[in-house]
């Protein structure tokens, strides 16, 4: 016993194998700048190839330091990270302090049976200052950490025997204290194409290119093909060059988006264990692995961007404490389903929300579910506050466009365009209006809000820390309000906008009973 906790204590190295996968990587890394000194040697008639080797023989070198400067201990207190050649850095997380392990596996990894283990804490998740690496562990050892990280088990170190060291499930095997609550379904793919992701691979390639020929000193104007069709695309009048852009745009980035949904949510499934802990695995190529700790869930979202929504479709969000919501459901790990149909998303919702002490459960009786239950409309107040300021805009919008039609030429099909998209400004208006709601129901805040990304959030009550009430200028003539429910899980706090400022007032007392009551004795005195 004594020999298992002295090597538990010791430091230990990564996985050698990570000697292939850090050199690879810094390569990548550096991809256009090795490219651009080989394009810019040989049209210079240097020795461009040289330089690039040099420059691949110094990659690979820093990547093999990595292994050299890394290692890594698992104490009963905390989790260790020490790295740096020149400068040593020890990064420590205490393990109760443990929200999130998500265990990732690039093609690369899989091939060498390796995973990376990324540990959250929770705190700075925005600059990943709460966070801790560890790159690359073998899939067992990944798998094992992930269980004895987040069930609090004692530690048990790969190094030691087989009898005391757990075994890791083999991969794809089902335990038998597993419940499956969702798993991907092929007629989702339709999805893809309205998430619009593939803007982002627009932006990527677009960003490759200009900084291949940047360092490369590439003129793209003497290369055949880019002439051609620049030549072919000029020859078109400005209405069809307009359309052409378009149409290319939209099927590239449709393309784009149905091959990246694939990739991402391939192989989705979500699971319910017996241990108290949601575990969600995707991907088709790089592989992921995240585990939600069920008693730190305290609600869902569920989201559907306006082309989303407009073929029936939402996503499935986990509010809870330890993830990264700040940097969107699909990359952090607070997504529960991807792009599927809302009634899927409601279903699932619905399973995996906590019943509330004392309410009914919203798996037994429906009227009761936060996800479906009717919201209350936000009034008149708030109808004519939406078209003011979708009015409001449009008209300055129009404004500034007059004024540099007639003072600088600006072409008049401009201020004609933006005058004739004012009943598209209308619907926008009744729209956002529409998807105002907020409820108070089996111990949930329900909220809902947004048009070109409408979101309903189901908050568990007993989440909510405090409330904030803010009223604007125009807000305290219409004698409305914003009430914000701050909470230590998710955005950190969701609001209820526009709503009548007596009913913000009821939602905060019936929510959070006693909390507000010396305020609003104060208040009665007062007045």
């Amino acid at each position: 016993m004594i020999d298992v906790i002295e090597t538990a204590l010791t430091w230990r190295r990564l996985s050698p194998r990570m000697l292939v996968i850090h050199p690879f990587q810094e390569v990548v890394r550096a991809a256009p700048a090795l490219l651009g000194l080989l394009v810019a040697g040989s049209s210079s008639g240097g020795q461009g190839h040289l330089w690039s080797v040099a420059g691949v023989a110094l990659m690979v070198v820093l990547g093999m330091l990595r292994w050299f400067t890394t290692t890594y201990r698992i104490t009963p207190e905390h989790v260790q990270v020490r790295r740096g050649l020149l400068t040593r850095k020890v990064v420590t997380v205490p393990r109760d302090r443990v929200r999130t392990v998500d265990v990732t596996s690039h093609v690369l990894h899989r091939v060498l049976g390796l995973a990376r283990v990324e540990v959250g804490t929770g705190t700075s998740e925005r600059r990943h200052e709460g966070r801790l690496k560890l790159d690359a562990l073998t899939a067992a050892e990944a798998a094992r950490l992930r269980v004895e990280l987040l069930h609090r088990s004692p530690v048990a170190p790969a190094t030691a025997s087989p009898t005391v060291s757990p075994v890791a499930p083999p991969a794809g095997s089902t335990p038998a204290a597993e419940t499956e609550l969702a798993r991907m379904r092929p007629e989702w793919v339709r999805f893809g194409p309205f998430t619009m992701s593939g803007l982002v691979t627009v932006g990527v390639v677009a960003g490759f290119v200009s900084r291949l020929v940047s360092e490369g000193n590439v003129d793209l104007g003497r290369v055949g093909p880019v002439q051609e069709t620049w030549r072919w695309f000029s020859a078109m009048s400005l209405p069809l060059e307009i359309a052409t852009v378009v149409l290319v745009l939209v099927v590239f980035v449709s393309v784009a988006s149905t091959l990246g949904y694939v990739l991402a949510f391939g192989n989705f499934r979500l699971t319910r264990h017996a241990e108290g802990t949601l575990h969600v695995t995707r991907g088709l190529l790089t592989t992921r692995a995240i585990t939600i700790e069920e008693r730190r869930l305290r609600g869902v979202e569920v989201s559907e961007p306006l082309l989303l929504r407009a073929v029936r479709g939402a996503r499935l969000s986990a509010v809870t404490t330890g993830l990264r919501a700040a940097q969107g459901s699909q990359r952090g790990g607070s997504l529960l389903l991807p792009p599927a149909p809302r009634a899927a998303a409601v279903s699932v919702a619905r399973l995996v929300l906590p019943t509330v002490a004392g309410a009914p459960s919203a798996s037994s009786v429906s009227e009761a579910s936060p996800v479906t239950a009717d919201l209350t409309p936000h009034g008149p107040a708030a109808l004519r506050r939406r078209f003011t300021r979708a009015y409001g805009v449009h008209a300055l919008v129009l404004t500034a466009l007059l004024a540099l039609w007639w003072w600088a030429g600006l072409p008049s099909w401009t201020w004609l365009t933006a005058a004739a998209l004012l009943p598209l400004t209308a619907l926008l208006a009744a729209d956002r209006y529409r998807s105002l709601g907020h409820a108070l129901t089996s111990g949930y805040l329900v909220t809902r809000w947004g048009s070109l990304a409408r979101r309903r959030v189901a908050l568990e009550c007993d989440g909510v820390i405090g409330w904030n009430i803010e009223r604007s200028f125009f807000q305290r003539r219409a004698r409305l309000a914003t009430l914000t429910a701050t909470t230590a899980a998710g955005k950190q706090g969701y609001q209820v906008r526009d709503v009548d400022l007596t009913e913000a007032l009821r939602l905060a007392a019936a929510g959070t009973p006693g909390l507000l009551d010396p305020f609003l004795v104060e208040a009665q005195h007062v007045s």
